[in-house]
């Protein structure tokens, strides 16, 4: 491991992944429209389960493509960027394998939210509540990186900050 490179503070990842959550929206947006153009779809709850594993497709091949490159525009923003353990970029292969780990700042929330038949208010709370405590068990990390990344073989560094 490299120690010249330095673990972003929590917050500012954290900034970076609500602007990247903001930025997704439009992912999301673009995506279905598209969807529901090719799918010649009318309701919104027909195809729902084939536009939910179309809109994972369009978000891995986004982040898998990017992470590979090095940086998403969010993570160009808050000046991070994603490298293995030893700092060097990243493979499609580990792009591909970090963005099916970072699932799981979701799915284990949703899980508990299906299994327990929760309203959609219900669900919001469990799904905010676990994000909150993904983000504050990288705490417990020697590096302070988030534990998708550890599973992942990825960090999350601080770039400097060049011609600002």
């Amino acid at each position: 491991m490299n120690p010249e490179l330095k673990t972003p503070g929590l917050a500012r990842r954290m900034a970076c992944w609500l602007y990247e959550g903001m930025l997704m929206f439009g992912v999301a947006f673009i995506a279905g429209y598209l969807f529901g153009t090719l799918s010649q779809t009318r309701n919104a709850m027909e195809n729902r389960h084939a536009l939910q594993a179309f809109l994972f497709v369009i978000f891995g091949i986004y982040f898998v493509w990017l992470w590979a490159k090095g940086q998403t525009l969010a993570m160009k923003t808050w000046d991070i960027r994603v490298v293995n353990r030893s700092g060097q970029p990243i493979t499609q292969a580990r792009a591909l394998l970090r963005y099916l780990m970072s699932w799981l700042w979701f799915l284990p929330a949703l899980a508990v939210s299906a299994l327990l038949k929760l309203s959609g208010a219900e669900s919001i709370v469990i799904v905010v509540g676990w994000v909150a405590v993904w983000a504050i068990l990288s705490r417990f990390h020697p590096q302070q990186q988030f534990w998708h990344d550890e599973l992942a073989g990825t960090r999350l560094v601080s770039t400097p900050r060049v011609g600002r």
